[in-house]
């Protein structure tokens, strides 16, 4: 178990054991993002896919969710879809 400083959640957290992503950006996530924020964003994306109802196999779904994955891990953060209530646990 490797750990990182996590640049999403600004602390020292377990690092992921593969490149989740691929292409440069990917590189940047495994080396900057720990397996926590990392499932965070896998609930965020999970979240807009249901919600804006996105197949992310379309071109313009997989590059609108590779950009709120930018803002989300690196950014001011991606929000939820207008009108969106999260479910009471």
């Amino acid at each position: 178990m490797s750990i990182i400083k996590c640049v999403k959640l600004q602390k020292e957290s377990e690092a992921l054991d593969y490149q989740p992503y691929p292409g440069d950006i990917g590189i940047r996530i495994m080396e900057s993002i720990s397996a926590e924020a990392w499932k965070m964003w896998m609930d965020h994306q999970t979240m807009l896919i249901n919600e804006m109802r996105l197949t992310p196999v379309d071109p313009k779904a997989r590059k609108f969710l590779e950009e709120e994955m930018e803002k989300f891990l690196f950014g001011e953060g991606s929000k939820a879809p207008e009108g969106f209530v999260p479910e009471k646990k």
